[in-house]
């Protein structure tokens, strides 16, 4: 049997795909994916249905080619490359490189060409061709042994199929595109000649020479004369159509046999670009049947005797680095207690000690390996890896162990190095980086009411579980720390990131205290409002009705009440909360409804919420702070949200009312960093108006209204400094001039010349952004003031008026990104300064730019000015840190202490 050959007309298949794909589909960065998907699917199935021995991309060469030189006017109808396409094809471009297929050109031809000399020489050396394209010129190159294919239809084409579909032979077709031309690429053939007309003058004639010869025979007189007339641009777009067999190409016939792809090359693209599906195909070799791979089989130890962990323990204490798993009752660290330990320190080996299981089965004494293994923990010197090394840490404090050499989190590692990526648990970085599937929780406790606790399972399944886990963490500290190397993140993740997660650790393990009273009486209070609210409600409208029913309220609003409608949705008139606003000045029931909707969700989300999560051992919470969530590097909190407890309205902030300190000789310390993000763009900017107010300890949002309403900073009033904080923080964000007309309410006109106005006085922000702008959309990504990196495409190169998502979340992760690291750094240099000093001042919440610690009442001085000394000296900067501290016996009631007092 003949070997064969696919040749691809890159580009053909490239502008199929994208058509033919969803435009919408998009990679977790945002980029847009659609013709990379459709390559990628076509590419696998050429391979796994067709099993061609050779494959190869023919491409259009760069630049004028020759066929430009005969007819300047060629392909001038080809409209521009769609912009949603242009920066998908260096990634396509990945993906070929990836299945190591050879991609060939040749300077001033086409890919017509390329793949018509290819065919030719394939077919000397024996070997039948197959064409991937759509291109009607390749019809002239189908014989015995060249056949089309069109994979969208998924049909060849041979001699006998363009004779039925043109009426003529292969070797008829350049004569045939000669008379008829192509629209297409603008080869313009012979006036009134169409298929019908060319087919019948080629099999009366024979030729286009004897069609041009014999123009008198021709049928009809109008025809004749263009014969004639046109006779010139006939064999001129003869030549045009007529491909190049015999250019100067050397093809590699080894490099272009299908052989083995380059699996974990493209499972890293595909998960890259969210192909899950074409990810995991590339687990098996997908070219060739072969035997199957028999994997590396993973030997376990379990340590359920004294004598087996004292050879164990003689083991462990030769290593200087090793990953430690707990097996735990739950999944909230400050309440659980540990059921095994699972430790590796080499690939495909673990061991796991059982301390609780089900009963007969053998464990050991928790208290006997606690006291063992604690002094390895707790020597710095010995470095300690795992998947959120954090959790483990907070439930060995909970048994009195403090972990001190954390080394590589695999977690956090991953999120340095792909910022915007969904998830980074262990199973999606075993299947990322090991192609390994790994054992789910769920083969083991069950689900549902069903469900059992992890001491309930057989030892024997608990221990390959467990053990499996830390060898995937360890394995991928390895694989990871070596990334974060290449990628220029080690120093941000060593120096920055690792040592800020004990201090999380110790946030979590410590809590806040709360007052449950208190949030039951403000229930109770809010209760009250909603019941005269409702009744409120039902008297405006006439009649009761389901409030929290969209299509209830959109009755009463749009067709009772008639109010204009100010946005749809599919289902009719939206009645969001924007709506609602902007409907609340033309009638009190919008207003009303707001009310309603905010009380409510006071009620349900922290009134009622919080007290189900205070420990009962602590009566304290202890949420969780997420080091791998925000994409700009901020921290996010989670079981509760602390920073999303609402401030802006007077129910929302008397919630914080309830968050105590200690006791009554404790009182919590609020230390907030004063227009942080401002201070970090005039710092990198280096725009001397704005770092000059700064230095001057200027109010900077009535400097800046001096500077734009050009009045002087006496004459500045409220309105005034109310603009100038939205255009100030506006820029940070990109706001376009509708966005701030709509936070601040004026004209959008008047809020272009505010902004105009700005980078007039601030050039070296204006400046500044454009600079970032022009770097990401060179380099798809930017960095943050201590190097973080987040990949961000969709950047367009040049000056933009409006700014697209992508461009805003440049600056922002620029400018925001920036200010985590600030304040990341802080708690750092904070928490070692505590420990210095053994102040007993105790750090419980970072909210954005504000560190939030208890303190005894003896003690508030001190910590106000090691707090103020560290804060404002975490990184040097071109303008000072200001920071502002207030205490006071809960964390709403709070006192200013002036820098005399701290």
């Amino acid at each position: 049997m003949k070997e064969t050959l696919y040749i691809i007309d890159t580009f053909s298949l490239v502008f199929q795909v994208f058509h033919a794909v969803p435009a919408n589909m998009a990679s977790p960065t945002g980029q847009p994916t659609n013709a990379i998907f459709g390559i990628t699917r076509d590419i696998l199935n050429i391979i796994k249905t067709h099993s061609p021995d050779y494959l190869i991309f023919a491409m259009d060469s760069s630049g004028p080619g020759t066929r430009n030189e005969i007819y300047p006017e060629y392909k001038a109808n080809r409209s521009e490359m769609p912009e949603d396409l242009k920066p998908q094809i260096p990634h396509i471009m990945d993906v070929v490189k990836g299945f190591q297929v050879p991609v060939i050109d040749c300077p001033g031809w086409e890919a017509d060409d390329v793949f018509a000399t290819i065919a030719r020489q394939a077919k000397e050396k024996g070997i039948e061709t197959v064409i991937v394209t759509n291109d009607k010129d390749a019809r002239q190159l189908i014989n015995e042994a060249v056949k089309l294919y069109n994979i969208r239809k998924d049909k060849f084409m041979d001699a006998k199929a363009v004779e039925e579909d043109w009426g003529v032979r292969p070797d008829q077709v350049i004569d045939f595109q000669s008379l008829v031309g192509d629209s297409v690429d603008n080869i313009p053939g012979v006036p009134l000649v169409g298929p019908k007309k060319a087919q019948t003058l080629i099999e009366q004639f024979g030729s286009l020479e004897e069609v041009l010869a014999n123009a008198d025979q021709a049928k009809g007189p109008k025809l004749q004369k263009n014969l004639k007339e046109f006779a010139d641009q006939a064999r001129m777009s003869r030549e045009l159509v007529t491909l190049n067999t015999d250019l100067d190409l050397e093809v590699d016939w080894e490099d272009s046999r299908l052989t083995h792809p380059d699996r974990e090359r493209l499972r890293e693209l595909f998960l890259e670009f969210g192909f899950r599906r074409f990810a995991d195909e590339m687990k098996e070799d997908f070219t060739h049947k072969s035997e199957p791979q028999v994997a590396e089989e993973r030997v376990q130890e379990t340590v359920d005797t004294k004598p087996a962990f004292e050879k164990f323990l003689a083991l462990l204490k030769q290593q200087d680095e090793f990953c430690v798993d707990l097996e735990t009752t739950g999944l909230k660290p400050a309440e659980a207690e540990i059921v095994g330990w699972a430790i590796s320190w080499q690939k495909n080996q673990g061991y796991y000690i059982p301390v609780e299981g089900p009963a007969g089965q053998k464990a050991l004494d928790p208290a006997y390996v606690l006291e063992h293994l604690k002094p390895l923990l707790e020597d710095p010197e010995i470095q300690i890896t795992n998947q959120n090394i954090k959790y483990d840490m907070v439930v060995l404090m909970r048994v009195g162990v403090f972990l001190q050499g954390v080394s590589i989190d695999p977690m956090v590692a991953s999120y340095l190095l792909s910022a915007g990526e969904r998830g980074h648990s262990l199973d999606k970085l075993s299947e990322r980086y090991l192609q390994h599937t790994m054992i789910p929780i769920s083969d083991l406790i069950g689900s549902g009411k069903q469900q059992k606790k992890m001491f309930e399972v057989d030892v024997e399944k608990v221990a390959e579980y467990a053990v499996e886990d830390a060898d995937i963490a360890w394995q991928l500290s390895r694989i990871l720390k070596e990334e974060l190397k290449h990628e220029g993140l080690w120093d941000l993740y060593w120096d920055l990131e690792r040592p800020l997660i004990p201090i999380l650790a110790e946030m979590e393990f410590t809590g806040i205290k709360i007052d449950k009273a208190e949030l039951k009486q403000q229930s109770e209070q809010l209760q009250e409002r909603l019941t005269e609210l409702i009744g409120e409600i039902y008297e405006i409208a006439g009649h009761e009705f389901n409030i929290a029913s969209p299509l209830q309220l959109r009755t009463v609003l749009f067709e009772e009440l008639n109010l204009p409608v100010f946005k749809k949705t599919k289902t009719g008139p939206s009645t969001d909360q924007s709506v609602l606003e902007k409907l609340a000045p033309l009638h009190e029931l919008p207003a009303k409804i707001t009310e309603h909707r905010h009380l409510s969700k006071l009620k349900s989300t922290y009134l009622d919420a919080l007290p189900d999560l205070v420990n009962p051992e602590t009566g304290r919470i202890h949420a969780s702070f997420n080091q791998v969530v925000a994409a700009t590097g901020r921290l996010s909190s989670s079981d509760p949200n602390l920073q999303n407890i609402p401030i802006r309205t007077e129910e929302g902030r008397q919630i914080r009312k309830a968050f105590i300190p200690e006791n009554e000789d404790w009182r919590l310390l609020c230390a907030d960093y004063s227009q942080i993000e401002l201070r970090v763009l005039a710092h990198l900017s280096q725009d001397e108006a704005l770092s000059q107010a700064f230095r001057e300890g200027a109010d900077i949002h009535t400097a800046v209204a001096s500077d734009i309403f050009r009045v002087s900073h006496d004459d500045v009033d409220s309105d005034m400094r109310r603009t100038a904080k939205a255009v100030n923080f506006g820029v940070i964000y990109g706001q376009s001039p509708f966005g701030l007309s709509e936070a601040i309410g004026i004209p959008q006109s008047e809020a272009a010349g505010f902004i105009d106005d700005y980078f007039d006085r601030y050039s070296g922000v204006r400046e500044f952004l454009d600079q970032i702008l022009e770097d990401c959309a060179k380099n798809h990504f930017v960095r943050t003031i201590c190097g973080r990196k987040r990949d961000i495409q969709g950047v367009r190169t040049g000056l933009q008026k409006q700014l697209n998502m992508p461009e805003r979340t440049a600056i922002n992760t620029v400018i925001q990104g920036s200010a985590a690291d600030l304040i990341k750094q802080a708690m750092i240099n904070l928490s070692e300064r505590l420990k210095q000093e053994q102040h007993p001042g105790r750090l419980l919440m970072q909210i954005h730019d504000e560190l939030v610690f208890e303190v005894p009442v003896a003690e508030l001085v001190s910590l106000s000015h090691l707090v103020r000394e560290e804060m404002e000296s975490a990184m040097e900067l071109d303008v000072p840190l200001i920071v502002d501290i207030s205490s006071g016996s809960n964390w709403l009631e709070q006192t200013p202490l002036e820098v005399s007092q701290a």
